[in-house]
């Protein structure tokens, strides 16, 4: 089951947002609270906000268990643009744009939590399979070169005894 949580009008621009949320996606909750708690950033800070209220949507809304939700996504979209004027040399004007952005989690218990104990021991599986794959085209090759590596010798044997 999906649980969302939804921050709207944060006063921050989204490109400084998806930073952090790359982070967390993925992760498993306590795991993505951790690295929310540890990022020195006014978006970690915002994120965990969320994050913690996706968190109690799901535990009393959908009766899950924290521990078993995984970040399936994390998604920052551009909310509206606040426009200010700032005074410039000769009476001039300019623009600052004051960004704003929605920031959307959505927690599953459907997606099986990845440990890095988990993760390692696949790479070094996909490892070992790639090893017996490329031995055992390299004694294909072997054989095949030796056969024509003997069939020159073969050869050149002929042409000198004439």
């Amino acid at each position: 089951m999906e649980v969302r949580s939804i921050y709207k009008y944060a006063r921050i621009s989204p490109f400084k947002v998806r930073e952090v949320t790359r982070e967390i996606q993925g992760l498993p909750v306590s795991a993505a609270l951790d690295v929310l708690a540890f990022t020195p950033k006014k978006a970690a800070f915002l994120i965990g906000k969320t994050l913690k209220s996706a968190v109690a949507n799901a535990e009393n809304n959908a009766n899950l268990k924290p521990d078993g939700l995984v970040v399936k996504e994390a998604i920052v979209g551009e909310g509206p643009t606040l426009k200010r004027m700032t005074a410039r040399a000769r009476g001039s004007g300019s623009r600052i744009l004051k960004r704003t952005s929605h920031i959307r989690i959505v927690l599953s218990d459907e997606i099986s939590i990845e440990t890095r104990e988990t993760k390692k021991a696949k790479r070094e599986q996909e490892k070992k399979d790639s090893k017996k794959q490329a031995t055992a085209g390299e004694m294909t090759e072997r054989s095949t070169s030796t056969a024509k590596t003997r069939a020159k010798s073969k050869s050149r044997k002929k042409k000198t005894k004439r």
